[in-house]
Order: structure tokens, then sequence, then C-alpha cells
């Protein structure tokens, strides 16, 4: 019975590693296209064309440099045509993985393209294209919850929930986990709050922090 158990154990610690070795393997990526996100109201849209610029990506060393992704701002007039307001560079190399505009036509990106979790995770731009605020993963979150988070060859899977601007279009909700944990933005200035439950048990003492330093957590 020994010996069964044994090689029992043995097998289930190698049909782990090869799980594991194959979730790191299988991180495909398709090419990113351009795409269009349009507001809540239809009030505006914005187009995202992707960038050039694979050598400034993570695991693409030696590759060829060049313009990053940009994104053109248009805005709904009297007569219901939309107008070109701006076009400007983002922050992305290649491409946001996600990207929303709320009905004040604020853009909001999310990851970049094969390198989730790497860069500039999170960025606000105003109406007019200017950027307002970004964030890397280090102005978010520890050096021991960063660890924590899920790695594969291309990214660092720091959020598995859905992400989505509010109801009332001022805050940017994402969702790190099926816990109930989550990153708030606000959708016009950037200054963010990230919440938890404290006892996930009886869920209750929802808490959050409005800063990586310090890390004071308040009843909210």
């Amino acid at each position: 019975m020994r010996t069964a158990r044994v090689r029992r154990l043995g097998w289930v610690a190698t049909c782990l590693t090869v799980c594991v070795c194959a979730a790191l393997l299988a991180d495909d990526w398709p090419g990113p296209q351009i795409r269009e996100v349009f507001s809540k109201g239809r009030d505006h849209f914005v187009r995202v064309i992707p960038g050039e610029s694979w050598g400034d990506a993570i695991g693409f060393a030696g590759s060829p440099k060049g313009k990053y992704a940009k994104a053109l701002f248009y805005h709904r007039q009297g007569d219901g045509s939309y107008r070109l307001g701006a076009t400007v560079p983002l922050q992305n190399p290649v491409a946001p993985v996600e990207f929303f505009v709320s009905d004040q036509g604020y853009l909001i990106t999310l990851d970049n393209w094969h390198n989730m979790g790497y860069g500039k995770v999170l960025a606000l731009y105003g109406p007019n294209g200017a950027p307002i605020k970004s964030y890397e993963l280090k102005d978010l979150f520890s050096e021991e919850e960063i660890e924590h988070f899920e790695h594969s060859v291309s990214s660092i899977w720091w959020h598995k929930g859905p992400a989505y601007v509010d109801e009332d279009q001022k805050a940017v909700f994402i969702s790190l986990d099926d816990k109930g944990t989550d990153l708030i933005m606000d959708a016009t200035f950037g200054t963010y709050r990230s919440c938890k439950w404290q006892d996930l048990v009886h869920v209750k003492d929802f808490v959050c922090r409005s800063s990586n330093i310090g890390r004071q957590w308040q009843p909210y």
C-alpha cells in the first residue's frame, strides 16, 4: 500500500508540473487590431490604432522599435455626425488590452497587449487627449502582492474579473478576484482606491486604501 501511495503521489506531482508548464507555454495572443469604443451615451468614441514598438514590450528584446499606439478622439456634433477632436500617442508600445470611454469623453486604457501587468497598466486621458494619470503595478500594489499574482511567459495576471465604467460614469471598476476585491479609479482625476473584505467568512468590514504608501486601510 505504501509503495502504491508513493507512486500515486509521484504521479500527481508529475501531473501538476506538466500542467504548470503547459499553462506557462500556452500564452498565445492574436495580433492587435484597430478598435473603436463608444461612450455609453454615444456622444464620444475613441479609435485606437496599434503601434509598432514591439522592442519596448517585455519578451521582445531585439525587435524593432517605432511608433506607440495612438488614439483618435471623436465627438458627436449637433447634426449627429462625429468630428475628430484630437489624435494623440498612448503609453502603450503596441496597444491597450482594453479601453473605455466615459460619457464625459475621458479615455481609460487597461494593460498592454501581450504584456498584461507590465508597463503602464492603467492610464487616464482627458477628452482632448491630454494624459492625466497613469500607473504601473508597483504604484498600486506591494511587491508581495505582485509576487502572488499569477505569472505567465508574457504577463502578470493581476485582475481576473470584469472591468467597466460604473453607471454614473464617474469611476472605473476593476475586479481583481472573485472575493470582492476591487480597484476603483476616478474617471476624471485618476485617483484610485483599492477595496477588499477584511472578513471573508462573515462578509463584513469592507475596507479601502487610497495609496500604496503607508497602506492604511480605512472602513468604507
